[in-house]
């Protein structure tokens, strides 16, 4: 079998949001491993700059551009910034996103509009901006990162599965509306994620319920059939193969990452 090789995203550039933490670091890092000059964004020059040093071991260029993704002159400053500085993006990776817990009857309008501004209003607005010039040039990768809670539904988080159906609905009408371009459009849905998101929400479950910080990991990896989260390095691995030539085929879209806790 022939070994997949990265000959066809060297020297791309790509914009990857919340990239200081998590899962977007470890995308940025994949990334730039496969050879391509990566813009790190998040809200805080601090957090991004450690995330660029570790990027330098990789070949290439690499740097930080910070931006609040629910703030729209941020996002339209870092636009400018982006444009003058980088140039243009071949790779746009959406990943900021935010999560909050509350029983459906418990959720205000403010955290309604939270996760809806951050988890799709925010896709909308760097698509409409990035999307339309990658389709001029006849090549892009467009990449949401989800979750697979875009595809059911999980008790008190009633806000959160919503911005997510709504932003896996927005990747499929784009994906549509450019698939003749050699733009790709895909969103990959993460189960639970070992990061510091998953962390929060061990801490919260335990202290709800009494139980011990133990158990409660336990009981969200239960969640899966391999009874385990899964790593920031997994789903990076997805968004890279998303990136290749050869991967053009898939498009429109939602990959689940959970170790079969969603079999579709």
């Amino acid at each position: 079998m022939a070994m997949i090789n990265h000959v066809s995203i060297q020297g791309r550039t790509a914009l990857v949001t919340g990239a200081s933490r998590g899962i977007g670091r470890a995308i940025a890092l994949a990334l730039a491993e496969a050879g391509v000059r990566v813009v790190c964004s998040g809200r805080r020059a601090q957090t991004l700059t450690p995330v660029v040093a570790e990027l330098a071991v990789a070949a290439g260029p690499h740097d930080y551009l910070t931006m609040d993704i629910s703030d729209s002159a941020s996002i339209q400053r870092a636009l400018a910034r982006l444009q003058q500085h980088f140039g243009d993006i071949d790779i746009l990776v959406n990943n900021a996103g935010i999560a909050e817990s509350k029983p459906y009857h418990e959720t205000d309008d403010d955290m309604w509009q939270r996760m809806m501004t951050v988890n799709a209003l925010g896709v909308l607005r760097l698509s409409r901006a990035l999307v339309p010039k990658m389709v001029a040039r006849g090549f892009g990768r467009s990449i949401i990162v989800a979750s697979n809670a875009g595809l059911s539904g999980y008790a008190y988080s009633s806000a959160y599965c919503a911005s997510k159906h709504a932003v896996l609905g927005l990747m499929r009408a784009m994906a549509l509306e450019v698939a003749q371009s050699g733009v790709t459009v895909n969103a990959v849905c993460p189960g639970w994620v070992d990061t510091e998101m998953a962390h929060q929400a061990v801490q919260r479950i335990a202290k709800k319920t009494g139980k011990g910080v133990d158990q409660a990991r336990a009981a969200l990896e239960r969640m899966s059939p391999q009874r385990r989260m899964v790593s920031p390095e997994e789903v990076a691995h997805s968004v890279v193969s998303l990136c290749h030539h050869h991967a053009r085929g898939i498009h429109g879209q939602a990959i689940v990452i959970d170790g079969g806790a969603l079999m579709r």
